[in-house]
């Protein structure tokens, strides 16, 4: 660059063109306190302004932006300018002899005739702006100008002149612009050259690990969460942080400060009302006094609020400026949520008994506009249950009490129901809550009242609708199958009334209809009607809404695929519901555990003894107990033949009536309750008189319970009925391999107490063959000795190895190995089972494994009697021979 005559520049004055000294501390650099932290992801990204002409820092007051910009300019090298804006700046001749001191201050050269002399501020010569451009674009090394404050400082007229500089400066000038509001720049034409670096309010909201920092310079050190919350409620924002830090340290217990402090009375506030509020017109001030009491708000809805048009242009410029409100998109706008709080704590002051008022308003425009949930938000913040209630079920969300995670919610939000509001809704919602609790008493009372006052019309038909979900749980959960039918006839009916869009918005109510239906319909034993309207369910749209009815179809269809022995469809369908449960949440669906009942009752039939004593106790914990009635009846069911399983046949009888009240008697579950009766009487040895109980049962002859029916005759000594039975079962497609087992079973029995061991052979062949699939051990176990020695027959020894047999190995001969065939695998031993076996081999008495396992004699005695169970002997040394042939020792 050509050397310049510096004797014929002007100088810069001392005093501004109104005649007031020039302020050093404007253009110097602010000074950063021991408390501040320096952000490397932020000045990385103000390096990028070394390489585009402009930048913007734009952000709330108090956002952090001054600092962060003054520590990044300190570590430039010159010549870097800076100058903080005052309002009085405005007028040209003013700014810009603000803007030539702090280049000046900076040491740049300025051309001769740029300083303006003292006098009064008028107009800029072009002149001026022209020289300034022509000695910047010259430089060989570009002037970091940065402005702050430049709100402060914008005018029209002084954005052109600053942009004609900037431009034909080239670059030799970076300018950047601190700033609560977006400089009236064509930032347009800079954003589509790539000529602009910003950074916005959003950027410079602290992070939880910032703010962590951040507190610990002020002596604070919290965990994680309490930081995380701080960071969340003040949103990230810098002042609000150092406040807080400031007046927590006050506090003896800072965490629980920060938790717990009253924004609006804090030092916070005082900030955020003077520096925010307080310099805005009375109008926005009042408009964004009510607009505290919403989450999100839209214009129309802050006009509601105000009672005034025009909110659409005041909520744009308040954005604009920063002014801690949001702009979320597609015309809604939020407040900072600590702006908010303070807010509304400043309504209550100012305007007293107003805000239930505005929750009133906000709640009806709301409803109007679809916003359900938060309709009913506002409606109960109003206090105006009557209205909140009529929201919710005027919606047909009804069935939400009973779906998902929102059931929760919905529980603990209508507990603050006002008992005094009336009307239908009221009752319904009421009923509603006390059903999903199980409260049936209180329930149908809600229900019935809510009934009588229906009003007539097409719109009350929701309600209607409503009432019929209601009572059809009503009719699932007291065992009334009729009058589930009859509900959801009606349903029927209304749905072709109710408007189509609010059934298409609530899947699960038909859901819900269709799964209490079915349920009715397992209790009633219509299997196949039930499994229709279970299969509707699966078929029909999906989704988080209908999740737990879906999970109640799949246990259900597994209930009755159970029953009728198709086990190994009904152990999939189970778990199948097992994970539809998966993610559902909420409290716990009528059915819920029915599924690993199931799983139970099959595991029952494999000998799985201790997997089902740990499913029974998982269906407990799934929150099953008082259930409905097919819940419960499949609990007695699965319960009842663990212990039968165990040899405890009247401890299983006692077990086997399902522990809840019914208005109608399942015929499956009454078949189940005698068979179990039954097997006290054979326990006992009154065969006779368990075949005569079961004669006296109705459904004797149904095929799902013939063949055990059949097994109580046979032992009865009624051979040719029992064959009878079960050679007609064996026929049958009707029924799965958890029933033809054991009709097949029967048949073999009998033909060897006939003497006919081939023929037995053969049948035990085919048995095995059928239950392989679905490892049936039970009913081998169950089916005597005499059929179990056959089973030791060599040609049969492929067809039960590897899953009736222990290990499947061949016999073996020779001493200390044993002479059969491997033993019949009843049940996995248990790790203390273990433990006693392993002393049982070493020869050790009762009294001794009881010292050596800290446990008492009783307790080894039990155990000791568990292992011979399990193993099939009688005999110590038969355990221990046993114990090692499976490989066991």
């Amino acid at each position: 660059m050509a050397a310049r005559d510096d004797s014929v520049r002007e100088p810069v004055p001392y005093a501004d063109p109104l005649g007031e000294p020039f302020l050093r501390t404007r253009f110097a650099l602010p000074a950063r306190p021991a408390t501040f932290v320096r952000r490397p992801r932020l000045t990385d990204h103000l390096d990028q302004a070394l390489d585009t002409p402009l930048t913007l820092v734009n952000g709330a007051a108090g956002a952090g932006k001054t600092l962060l910009v003054a520590d990044w300019a300190a570590g430039l090298g010159p010549p870097v300018a800076w100058l903080t804006g005052e309002a009085g700046d405005r007028q040209p001749g003013v700014f810009w002899a603000y803007v030539l001191r702090a280049l000046h201050s900076a040491g740049v050269p300025l051309p001769a005739g740029a300083g303006p002399g003292p006098g009064p501020a008028g107009r800029v010569d072009h002149r001026l702006l022209v020289c300034l451009a022509a000695e910047l674009s010259g430089r060989d090394r570009p002037v970091v100008l940065v402005l702050d404050e430049f709100h402060r400082l914008t005018t029209r007229e002084n954005a052109e002149q600053l942009e004609f500089v900037l431009h034909h400066a080239g670059d030799g000038l970076r300018l950047v612009l601190v700033s609560r509001t977006e400089p009236l720049l064509p930032l347009h034409r800079y954003r589509a050259s790539a000529a602009v670096t910003e950074i916005r309010n959003d950027e410079l909201a602290f992070t939880p690990e910032e703010a962590a920092d951040l507190l610990a310079r002020h002596g604070l050190r919290l965990p994680v969460p309490a930081t995380r919350a701080l960071v969340e409620r003040t949103g990230g924002w810098a002042a609000g942080l150092r406040l807080s830090a400031l007046a927590a340290r006050q506090s003896g217990d800072p965490e629980t400060y920060l938790k717990e402090f009253e924004a609006g009375r804090s030092t916070i506030a005082d900030f955020l009302l003077a520096e925010v509020l307080g310099t805005q017109p009375a109008a926005t001030q009042d408009l964004l006094l009510r607009v505290s009491v919403l989450d999100r708000f839209r214009p129309e809805l802050a006009e509601v609020l105000t009672g005034r048009p025009g909110a659409e242009p005041i909520l744009a410029g308040l954005c604009r400026q920063n002014s801690f409100v949001e702009d979320l998109g597609h015309s809604w706008y939020r407040l900072h949520p600590l702006f908010g709080e303070i807010l509304r704590v400043h309504l209550r002051a100012r305007l007293p008994g107003l805000e239930p008022e505005l929750h009133r308003r906000a709640a009806r425009w709301l409803r109007d506009f679809g916003a359900v949930p938060q309709a009913l938000t506002h409606g109960a913040a109003a206090g105006d249950w009557e209205f909140t209630a009529g929201v919710f079920v005027g919606d047909l969300a009804i069935g939400q009490f009973f779906t998902g995670l929102r059931a929760d919610h919905l529980r603990v939000f209508f507990s603050g129901m006002d008992p005094r509001a009336t009307g239908a809704a009221a009752d319904l919602v009421r009923a509603a809550r006390e059903l999903s609790e199980r409260d049936l008493d209180h329930g149908l009372a809600h229900l019935r009242h809510a009934e009588e006052q229906l009003p007539a019309g097409p719109a009350a038909d929701p309600s209607r609708l409503s009432c019929t979900l209601l009572e059809c749980l009503a009719a699932r959960l007291t065992g009334a199958p009729g009058r589930a039918e009859q509900a959801t006839a009606t349903a029927a009916r209304l749905r072709r009334e109710v408007p189509g869009h609010l059934l298409a918005k609530h899947p699960e109510l038909a859901a819900l209809l269709h799964t209490h239906l079915g349920s009715a319909r397992v209790w009633a034993g219509r299997f196949d009607a039930a499994r229709a309207v279970l299969t509707e369910v699966l078929d029909g749209p999906g989704g988080a809404a209908t999740a737990p009815a879906r999970e109640d179809c799949l246990a259900h269809l597994a209930l009755i695929d159970y029953l009728d022995g198709w086990v190994g469809r009904a152990e999939r369908e189970a778990l199948a519901a097992a994970e539809a449960a998966r993610g559902v949440g909420g409290r716990p669906f009528p059915g819920a555990g029915l599924g690993q009942l199931v799983l139970a009752a099959v595991a029952v039939d494999r000998g799985e003894l201790e997997r089902a004593r740990s499913l029974l106790e998982e269906a407990a914990a799934c929150g099953a107990v008082g259930a409905d009635p097919v819940t419960e009846a499949c609990r007695a069911l699965a319960t009842a033949r663990l212990l039968l399983a165990h040899g405890d046949a009247r401890a299983a009888a006692n077990a086997a009536a399902p522990a809840v009240a019914a208005l109608t008697t399942a015929p499956w579950a009454e078949a189940h309750a005698a068979l179990t009766a039954s097997a006290v009487q054979l326990a006992e040895g009154r065969p006779d008189t368990a075949a005569g109980m079961l004669d006296a049962m109705p459904c004797s002859g149904e095929p799902r319970y013939a063949a055990e029916v059949a097994w109580v005759r046979l032992a009865a000594g009624r051979r040719a009925e029992a064959v009878e039975t079960a050679e007609r079962l064996c026929g049958s497609d009707l029924t799965g391999p958890g029933v033809t087992v054991r009709a097949t079973l029967v048949r073999a029995r009998a033909a060897a107490e006939a003497g006919d061991t081939t023929a037995a052979a053969k049948l035990l062949a085919r048995a095995l063959l059928d239950a392989r699939p679905d490892r049936l051990r039970r009913p081998f176990l169950d089916a005597g000795p005499g059929v179990r020695s056959l089973l030791e027959a060599p040609y049969l020894h492929g067809l039960a190895a590897g899953w009736l047999h222990g290990g499947g190995r061949a016999p073996h001969d020779g001493p200390g190995t044993g002479t059969g065939p491997p033993a019949l695998v009843v049940e996995e031993l248990s790790r203390r089972e273990r433990e006693v076996l392993a002393r049982l081999a070493q020869l050790m008495s009762t009294q001794e494994m009881a010292a050596d396992l800290f446990i008492s004699v009783n307790t080894v005695k039990t155990h000791l009697k568990s292992v011979y169970r399990k193993l099939g002997v009688n005999r110590r040394g038969d355990a221990v021979r046993r114990a090692r042939e499976r490989g066991l020792l």
